[in-house]
């Protein structure tokens, strides 16, 4: 069951269900890198925030560092199982008896050749990439098309786009979430909910430097036009954007924030050694060449 620590959910006594003045957002995994970003991005924006997030221990550094209680709930669940999300979503409206934005955000992956890959591994990354995305947009979407307003934004990945190496069942999980962000931006357009997709790029975050190696960022780098990986705040704020009024006519549509890389083929290291003024590109800060 989903935990509620009073430390991190603050949860209310049933029959608080006071509706906020301020509009909530919702932001799964987000303890830390995008999903953290994009939490600070809503706060910094007039928002309270609810972080959702598996792991406990850097969920509670978060919500105390952010320093905002009154702003600010912390709930440790896992958004692939039903019944926790669904009491997530029961706390929040006991809370704050609104959702007006759900940042789909959390996700997991396991980097192996495919034929190498277990179903048990395959149904670990589906269950969380995909079924937590559904799960979430059912609990809060009912919300929002009872508020008749709201936005849905899910992060997808540019795995979900172009297929690479080592991915089946994280590009796979990806994919489908741009196909889901679709068919939720058919039925609850209809209620005044808008839901979209953000397709990242590599971002530099704490699990990014941990997970690719020299060799990977080379090769990334090879293939991204801007040279460079994307910063967890890029991905807040085409998040934020697309939950804000100024996106109230885009719905059922994925983005994808990537520096070009969706964009682009093969040559960029050719053409980029044949260019005296572009030759610097990719390169680190303090080389000449």
């Amino acid at each position: 069951m989903l935990q509620a620590d009073p430390h991190l959910s603050c949860t209310m006594m049933v029959g608080m269900n006071t509706k906020s003045p301020t509009p909530v957002a919702v932001v799964t995994g987000g303890a830390r890198g995008i999903g953290l970003a994009v939490g600070q991005w809503f706060l910094e924006h007039g928002h309270r925030i609810v972080l959702i997030d598996t792991d406990a221990d850097t969920l509670r550094q978060t919500v105390d560092h952010l320093a905002r209680s009154d702003d600010v709930m912390g709930l440790h669940a896992d958004v692939s199982k039903p019944e926790q999300v669904e009491s997530a979503a029961q706390q929040v409206m006991a809370r704050w008896g609104r959702a007006d934005a759900l940042v789909n955000n959390a996700g997991v992956a396991v980097f192996k050749p495919v034929l190498e890959t277990t179903f048990e591994e395959w149904r670990y990354v589906l269950g969380t990439n995909l079924d937590g995305a559904f799960l979430c947009s059912q609990a809060f979407g009912r919300i929002m098309a009872k508020q008749k307003s709201g936005a849905i934004v899910n992060i997808a990945s540019i795995s979900g786009l172009r297929a690479s190496t080592l991915r089946v069942a994280y590009g796979t999980s990806k994919a489908a979430i741009i196909h889901l962000t679709k068919q939720y931006a058919a039925e609850l357009g209809n209620y005044g909910v808008r839901v979209n997709a953000v397709c990242p790029g590599p971002v530099e975050t704490e699990m990014a430097k941990l997970v690719h190696s020299v060799a990977i960022r080379s090769d990334y780098i090879d293939t991204i036009p801007l040279g460079r990986y994307g910063s967890p705040q890029e991905m807040a704020q085409t998040v934020g954007f697309l939950c804000s009024s100024q996106a109230s006519y885009i719905n059922g549509q994925f983005l994808a924030v990537d520096g070009g890389f969706d964009a682009s083929g093969v040559g960029l290291p050719t053409l980029r050694r044949n260019d005296p003024e572009i030759r610097h590109v990719g390169q680190p800060p303090d080389s000449s060449h």
